[in-house]
């Protein structure tokens, strides 16, 4: 049953660029630009080395039989993906009412079991401008192996399917990558296109501007961080340790920090720049709390990203080398500190039981650490503790949060419904032009829609080499903060100010009508670096 937000939500009809109006009309031609491959990756894809980045372009579409588009989720929810859909199947209709998409099930997975079905009208309408995968679920499943590759070559024959169009992250893209060289060298059909998802916001380059999902995410976390400091404020005794979403980089804490001003904000990258010690962030957050006590105020905020503890350079060492010990078994804390070398023992040996426990834990499915896992906000709140008891006369109350889960389903925001509405049409462009090796985008998001310009570039351009499970594999690099960037910079002339005073800001809930300001608002960040 919907409620009556979801049925005004499905009721919004996303906006698309001028130039897609008319879809018969626009292309994608190649552009002059010479795109540089990594020459060491240049024997893993032939094919997609020989790429051109493309972009959009007035232009005819190629006489058309009837057309059928595979698509699939792939890895965590991200807001908007229902969206990406609904735009490429109202693309496809546009063109012609026997064209079919076809969704496969539980993600990967579905497309090496053969699970699918056919996504009508009618269900498209009930997802629009919804949170979540739902209208077909999504899986970390790989498709990876030579086996894979040739099931889903089965499965796409089966179909007889024109493309299978990827919505995933930079792993998903990866695979996309590579199941475009076996699909090409095998002279199979479907020609493969990604559509880049994370909520993270580190699937970014200098051609795709954000990931969807990122938007909406972080104006989630950002509410519920306003709402922690106007609380702080009115009970002026709790300090708020927030662990925010961002496996390896740290654009949600740095765009939530822009929205909501809190006392303290970590970004991992400038940590590991500072090769700061685990003891160095402990004093800084012990410093930030006896300054503000001496001012009569034993409350606060402080961000932290998800991925801090491995941007550390001693708990990073602790970590690697505990990948490597548990690759072969799994270890007691007690075997942990015998068998890690001096250094890492000592540092394993000084963290409290819960969080030693959580480092043991199995790892994921390239055989690191789940950092997701480990509590960063009550490690450096357990931490603070123990060096606030020197300060007897100073209040210090902490209370921990994780911000995850919690933004990856939400109802995309409508910069997200619209900006994934487009990715869909794009998608569609790319299948009927054949181009398969790609990775869609759409340029200008800091700009009003109506200025948006769209592309595809070749999955090949955006790799390079990463140890995974001990061996270099090719893989979707990822984009960290960039301590030169205008975003950055931006906090940084700021955070002083934040930290003494209270400088909070509220956004509140996300709104969806309304001034076009509060409505349509691109990321902050994104909107910075483009100033």
């Amino acid at each position: 049953m919907q409620s009556p937000l979801e049925l005004l939500r499905t009721r919004f009809h996303p906006f698309l660029p001028p130039c897609l109006l008319d879809i018969t009309s626009y292309t994608l031609h190649e552009d002059s630009h010479k795109i540089p491959f990594k020459k060491e990756l240049l024997p893993l894809f032939p094919f997609g080395s020989t790429l051109s980045l493309m972009r959009g372009a007035k232009g005819s579409l190629p006489s058309l039989r009837p057309m059928k588009i595979g698509v699939v989720f792939s890895g965590g929810q991200a807001p908007g993906g229902h969206n990406v859909i609904a735009g490429l199947f109202d693309a496809l209709q546009t063109l012609s009412a026997e064209n079919e998409l076809i969704g496969f099930l539980e993600g990967p997975a579905g497309i090496l079991k053969g699970k699918s079905r056919i996504i009508s009208k009618e269900e498209m309408e009930k997802f629009l401008n919804t949170g979540g995968f739902d209208l077909l679920g999504s899986g970390r499943t790989k498709i990876e192996t030579i086996e894979q590759f040739e099931q889903a070559k089965v499965t796409c024959q089966k179909l007889s399917l024109d493309a299978l169009v990827i919505i995933g992250g930079d792993d998903s893209n990866t695979n996309a990558a590579l199941l475009t060289e076996y699909f090409h060298q095998e002279k199979c059909a479907t020609c493969v296109i990604g559509i880049p998802k994370t909520i993270d916001g580190d699937l970014k380059n200098e051609y795709v501007p954000i990931s969807f999902g990122f938007d909406t995410a972080s104006k989630v976390y950002a509410e519920l961080i306003g709402n922690l400091a106007r609380d702080a404020l009115s009970a002026k005794k709790y300090y708020h340790f927030v662990r925010l979403m961002g496996r390896t980089a740290s654009h949600i804490a740095l765009e939530c920090a822009l929205l909501t001003h809190p006392n303290y904000a970590f970004i991992a990258e400038e940590v590991a720049a500072k090769k700061m010690t685990l003891q160095q962030v402990v004093s800084e957050l012990c410093t930030l709390i006896l300054e503000r006590s001496a001012i009569g105020k034993s409350y606060g905020v402080i961000l932290i990203p998800e991925g801090l503890i491995e941007w550390i350079p001693e708990m990073s060492r602790l970590i690697q080398e505990l990948n490597i010990l548990l690759a072969q078994k799994d270890l007691s804390e007690d075997e942990a500190i015998q068998k890690l070398s001096q250094e890492s023992s000592a540092c394993f040996s000084l963290l409290p039981s819960s969080i030693q426990k959580q480092l043991l834990l199995t790892r994921d499915s390239h055989g690191n650490v789940q950092v997701s896992l480990i509590e960063t906000e009550r490690l450096l709140a357990e931490l603070v503790s123990i060096e606030m008891q020197k300060h007897k006369q100073v209040a210090f109350h902490p209370l921990t949060h994780f911000f995850g889960y919690e933004g990856r389903a939400a109802f995309p925001s409508n910069f997200d419904a619209s900006y994934c509405y487009t990715l869909g049409y794009v998608a569609a462009i790319g299948a009927i032009h054949k181009l398969s090796g790609y990775m869609c985008f759409v340029s200008n998001l800091h700009e009003p829609i109506a200025n948006w310009s769209i592309g595809a570039v070749p999955f090949a351009s955006l790799m390079h080499t990463e140890i995974r499970k001990g061996k270099e594999k090719p893989v979707l690099a990822k984009a960290l903060v960039s301590l030169e960037g205008k975003a950055f910079k931006s906090f940084v002339k700021q955070r002083d100010a934040w930290k003494k005073e209270d400088h909070y800001t509220f956004p509140g809930p996300m709104q969806f009508e309304g001034d076009v300001s509060v409505c349509y608002a691109p990321p902050l960040s994104l909107q910075l670096e483009n100033s």
